[in-house]
């Protein structure tokens, strides 16, 4: 590891060397393995991309079909799991949930305790197959209906889709979704990725590592900001306000407007690039303009008032919401595409493993005497 001086939050210091992802901010360039996001965006699908985040290379046909078949097979999660699920989708909100069912599911994984190479690669496409049946399951059960098995025939978006809504989704829907989980499959080190590879780091097994990913994805400022935008979208529409005025009141006030702006990219987020149009093209399907044009207005807005650009964050609220997912629902919904990230970035941390430990500056009291309590 190299460690040099930063600002607060680590900004500036290098923390691993990794293989799976990287970004130019200032050309707002996302690459995965070396293969630009744009053509991902456009030609892959997710499962090709989970294939690429483990081996590091894309997969020809037969490659992928074996992953296919992998990640039908480990979907249905073990009944200890699914015997937890009605107590969790009555008591948990969403992520909370994911966090104690992801922990639940080593109990019952059929390689146990073996940290081998070969044993986590197994464990990662079982982690991949089950996070979107956990999530879709969940919200089915809290809303009193059974739930939809999970389909073998169906992509892990289609498949998705058809367990939250028990309807098959058309395949231009299926498409959009499956760019989704390919938009946020990776991104180099953030903040749930870095909790990821702290743990494995310490050899914690691998859903421990997990966990911790969620636990990070969890929080507002950054899984969670997704969930916030829509509230925003929420707000203006329950109060009728003009976009513009609500951003400028928001930015008066000096409070947070969250899906705009990024530690790394100063220039636009590839990935909202494609979000953007995938919200326009959703809102002419539905018929159902307001989540497109308020976002767009807004966008324009920040940009004459801050010169800020929109992130991943800001227009996936509008496709969630178009397709018909809770907004609940969306961080877990980001997790379902980042988990392929997060069990790589295991996977290369034990590959090449120290452990992490940062220094640190200390900035309390001086060296001082004990003062005996008769004294204080």
């Amino acid at each position: 590891m190299t460690m040099g001086k930063s600002g607060k939050g680590l900004e500036g210091v290098v923390a691993a060397q990794t293989a799976l992802s990287d970004i130019d901010g200032k050309q707002g360039k996302l690459w995965y393995v070396g293969y630009d996001i744009h053509d991902l965006a456009d030609h892959a699908t997710f499962e090709e991309v989970i294939y690429l985040l483990h081996h590091l290379e894309l997969p020809n046909e037969a490659e992928l079909g074996r992953l296919r078949e992998q990640l039908a097979a480990d979907r249905e999660p073990h009944g200890f799991v699914m015997d937890l699920l009605p107590g969790l989708a009555q008591r948990t909100q969403p992520m909370e949930m994911l966090r104690t069912a992801m922990s639940a599911t080593q109990a019952d994984d059929p390689d146990g305790e073996d940290n081998s190479e070969e044993a986590n690669y197994r464990k990662a496409i079982r982690i991949c197959a089950v996070v979107p049946t956990l999530v879709a399951h969940y919200d089915r059960l809290r809303n009193g209906l059974e739930v939809v098995p999970p389909d073998p025939n169906l992509s892990q978006a289609a498949n998705f889709l058809w367990m939250l809504t028990g309807e098959k989704a058309d395949d231009e829907t299926v498409h959009m979704f499956d760019t989704c989980l390919v938009l946020h499959a990776d991104h180099t080190m953030n903040a749930s990725t870095f909790s990821a590879r702290v743990s494995a780091a310490t050899l914690s097994d691998i859903h421990s590592a997990i966990v911790a990913a969620i636990c990070a994805l969890k929080g507002p400022l950054h899984g969670g900001a997704n969930e916030q935008v829509r509230r925003m979208l929420d707000e203006i529409r329950e109060t009728g306000a003009d976009p513009r005025d609500y951003l400028k009141g928001k930015l008066e006030r000096h409070e947070k407007v969250m899906g705009f702006g990024h530690r790394v990219y100063k220039t636009e987020d590839p990935r909202a690039t494609h979000l953007r149009e995938m919200a326009k093209t959703l809102a002419e399907k539905t018929g159902e303009p307001f989540f497109w044009e308020t976002s767009r207005a807004l966008e324009e807005a920040m940009m004459e008032e801050k010169g800020l650009h929109p992130n991943v964050d800001f227009y996936a609220a509008s496709v969630y919401s178009y397709l018909g997912i809770p907004e609940d629902l969306f961080t877990p919904v980001f997790a379902c595409s980042r988990v392929s990230g997060w069990t790589a970035h295991v996977r290369e941390q034990y590959a090449d493993n120290r452990l992490i430990r940062p220094d640190h500056e200390y900035i309390g009291p001086q060296p001082r005497s004990w003062t005996p309590m008769s004294d204080r």
